[in-house]
């Protein structure tokens, strides 16, 4: 599954799809008019963001109107932290004890200037 996620996420075209469907659901055609390229060429992005779940089209009338499905795109990067063994909770600890230190050091730093 991730690598048709992978795959997808991949080309610009398909990244900037996702990133017009973040903001509300559009038919074909309104995608359509965001890009420069052929008809053939966005349907076949079309079907790869499908093929990798990235995307859902429901059938209204003549229109197909896509959707984002937020769900895999998560998994996908939780995958990719896990992967990767990035884990925000240790950052943020990290950073946390980082500024205390700092802090002390401040104000010891203020205590010996009195």
């Amino acid at each position: 599954m991730f690598s048709d996620v992978y795959k997808a996420l991949a080309d610009p075209t398909r990244r900037r799809v996702l990133q017009l469907l973040r903001e509300r659901d559009m038919s074909a055609g309104e995608l359509a008019e965001q890009f420069d390229s052929a008809w053939p060429t966005l349907s076949r992005h079309f079907a790869i963001l499908r093929e990798a779940d990235l995307i859902e089209g429901e059938k209204r009338g003549a229109s197909i109107i896509y959707s984002l499905n937020v769900s895999v795109l998560e998994e996908t990067l939780l995958g990719m932290m896990e992967m990767f063994q990035i884990d925000r909770g240790d950052r943020d600890a990290e950073q946390s004890v980082s500024g205390d230190q700092e802090r002390k050091e401040g104000e010891n730093g203020r205590e010996d200037a009195i």
